[in-house]
């Protein structure tokens, strides 16, 4: 557990990495709902909100979710676009994490009366949950 950062420690900061809890067990599924999702829209600068979940089938690994949080927490202050934050999420989480699948889709609240959501997959579709 020497690998935990941000556990048990006051945190004030976000984090561009997240904190890995070693796994050796039996292949599931872990689902993580992240129901207060914030970025700022790149063309006016105003907040997004949304929520984003995160499914994976862990290889060696599983995700600390405090640190997560601290993870999400960055995109509060960096502008993009609605699809673009979610396959840079899983990009970045799937190189973080190695897990053998994964999964994350951002549901966005409507602007314009307009809902975004958007899903990306990220390694072997044969470890995919039915």
């Amino acid at each position: 557990m020497d690998g935990l950062h941000h556990l048990g420690k006051p945190s004030n900061q976000p984090t561009e990495k997240v904190d890995l809890i070693e796994w050796s067990g039996q292949p599931m599924t872990v689902r993580l709902e992240c129901s207060e999702f914030t970025s700022l829209c790149p063309v006016t600068g105003q907040p997004d909100f949304g929520q984003i979940i995160i499914e994976y089938v862990p290889g060696r690994f599983l995700v600390e979710t405090k640190s997560l949080k601290l993870y999400l927490w960055k995109y509060r202050s960096e502008p993009g676009f609605n699809e673009s934050l979610v396959d840079r999420i899983a990009s970045d989480l799937f190189e973080q994490i190695r897990p053998l699948w994964l999964r994350v889709r951002g549901q966005f609240n409507p602007r314009g009366g307009i809902r975004v959501t958007a899903t990306a997959e990220r390694g072997d579709n044969r470890h995919r949950p039915s």
